[in-house]
């Protein structure tokens, strides 16, 4: 390939402005004399590698010929996706997602290339550069959108994982765009991604959605560890799962009963608790099975005491606070008891009082659970700094409910959840006459801030409160 005369033209004015021959330019690039003459002379090609010595050893920014290497090195050259590909490897080093997208549009509409570009988008996924990973995906799934093939959908799996963030109705789109490819999946990624959908689901209160889901990752978790411990030879998936086998089939009986409880049959939701409390027919016995044997264990006894509070039986509501455990889900825990209290009309401020230091502490907790999961404590902080100003104001504690209520719009304006935020208003114009001034004041500007921040997005709603 002959390189124009761009690149090549700079260089060489560098030499005669330098005084430099190119046996010295080569011990200063560490590249050998034939190579520097070859690129100068336009008789051989350039490499991202040389081309990055060359930038080094004339003391320029390390992306300064990038534009012209895409035009002049990739554009006016035949496709060459082994010369190109450590250029884009750089473009992602650099932050030039620019040179990127222009190297790479070059490949887009040639099918031959679309393993490589999905293989790129992979290695970039799991080494954590995201948004370009999400670029690669979407043009990836465009070129197989007729196909129906696995690549399609663990493209749409790939950018279904990008696009869950803070924003909840953003979370909603995600969602549902992945949905119809969730069964396109080979049997293991469809666990996970099961798991995911069940949980970006819970975090929005669209309960039915987690039932679903659950019971898909139910059947095919019981499938596939049926095949593994019920086959003469030895199974062993070519993918490697996030959690062991048998965590999924006692996850979707967890997610179940949460549905259950949640739309208020506890009957179903306590049978689907003993569906995860006896895991006896789990035949393995290593520490990491181990672990998440204790964590549903742990999970079953603080769960029925929730299926009984929720039902009605408020004898269990001491045990249950003892069981408070005051981690990451501390605010869960404790909005049991805030729900109970006003479904049934109890007192709870001796204990509100006692848990009064971990809920200063955990107002502006910062989490490092996975993303999903993020969502999940996220919605539940908002529901329960609501549910906590519910409590107060029907008390006629008006300073402390306000307080709560203004802090509840606030968290849930940040996740852009638009009932939670409609919620709030209800509930303080339900009150709004034992509101004072100021803080009729702070609520109308911190109403106006949330829709102002979101836009009054696309409308949509999350199952009840």
């Amino acid at each position: 390939m002959e390189i124009t005369p761009a690149i090549r033209a700079e260089i060489e004015r560098y030499l005669k402005q330098k005084g430099l021959s190119m046996t010295q330019f080569g011990h200063i690039t560490n590249l050998n004399v034939g190579t520097v003459s070859g690129i100068i002379t336009g008789n051989r090609s350039l490499s991202v590698n040389q081309l990055d010595r060359i930038t080094m050893g004339m003391n320029l920014p390390p992306d300064y010929f990038y534009e012209r290497f895409v035009e002049e090195c990739v554009e006016e050259s035949p496709l060459n996706w082994r010369r190109v590909k450590p250029f884009v490897y750089r473009c992602v080093e650099l932050g030039r997602l620019d040179c990127l997208q222009r190297a790479v549009s070059m490949f887009l509409d040639n099918p031959t290339y679309s393993p490589a570009l999905f293989g790129l988008a992979e290695d970039l996924f799991h080494k954590g550069y995201r948004d370009t990973a999400a670029y690669l995906y979407e043009n990836a799934a465009e070129s197989e959108r007729k196909q129906h093939s696995e690549r399609l959908a663990l493209c749409q799996y790939r950018l279904f994982s990008i696009r869950i963030g803070e924003d909840q109705a953003q979370n909603l789109q995600a969602a549902a765009k992945f949905e119809p490819f969730v069964d396109r999946l080979d049997e293991i990624d469809q666990l996970d991604a099961l798991k995911d959908l069940a949980n970006v689901y819970r975090s929005l209160s669209l309960w039915d959605k987690v039932y679903k889901f659950s019971c898909q990752m139910y059947k095919l978790g019981q499938i596939q560890y049926n095949l593994v411990h019920n086959s003469k030879r030895e199974i062993k998936p070519v993918k490697k799962l996030s959690r062991p086998l048998f965590v999924y089939i006692a996850y979707a009986e967890l997610m179940c009963a949460h549905a259950c409880d949640a739309n208020g049959d506890h009957v179903q939701a306590l049978e689907h608790i003993r569906g995860y409390t006896d895991l006896s027919w789990v035949k393995e016995t290593d520490s990491d099975t181990l672990h998440w044997l204790g964590k549903f264990q742990q999970w079953a006894k603080i769960n029925t005491y929730i299926n009984r509070l929720m039902s009605g039986d408020i004898s269990v509501l001491t045990d249950y606070v003892g069981h408070i455990s005051g981690d990451q889900h501390f605010f869960a825990e404790l909005l049991n008891v805030v729900e109970v209290a006003n479904r049934y009309d109890i007192d709870i401020d001796h204990i509100l009082q006692h848990f009064e230091p971990q809920i200063a502490a955990y107002r502006n907790q910062a989490y490092t659970s996975t993303l999903t999961e993020q969502q999940v404590i996220l919605e539940e902080n908002v529901r329960f700094w609501y549910k906590l100003a519910k409590y107060n104001l029907n008390k006629g504690r008006y300073s402390n409910g306000f307080k709560c209520l203004i802090e509840a719009l606030k968290n849930a304006g940040i996740i852009n959840h638009a009932l939670l935020v409609s919620n709030c208003a209800g509930l303080f114009f339900r009150f709004s006459e034992y509101a004072a001034p100021e803080t009729q004041a702070q609520f109308y500007s911190a109403y106006e801030e949330v829709w102002k921040k979101n836009d009054q997005k696309d409308g949509f709603s999350f199952g009840d409160n």
